[in-house]
């Protein structure tokens, strides 16, 4: 099994702008981030994966490293 490759550090995602009107799937990535309501932010470890799921709504969250 190969191991993932991690950095040790936290991205601090913010949820900037509103997602009513925008597409389902944006909608289930910016719920999949944990985030619940608008200028709410979480801490989520920096990986590929939380990194693809920023690219999708970049236009909707602020992102900051911790």
């Amino acid at each position: 099994m190969a191991k993932k490759k991690t950095t040790g550090k936290n991205l601090v995602i913010t949820w900037k702008r509103s997602a009513i009107g925008r597409k389902e799937d944006q909608k289930a990535t910016i719920a999949a981030l944990g985030l619940r309501r608008l200028n709410q932010s979480v801490v989520q470890p920096d990986n590929q994966v939380i990194r693809g799921m920023i690219k999708k709504v970049e236009h909707l969250v602020e992102v900051t490293e911790e």
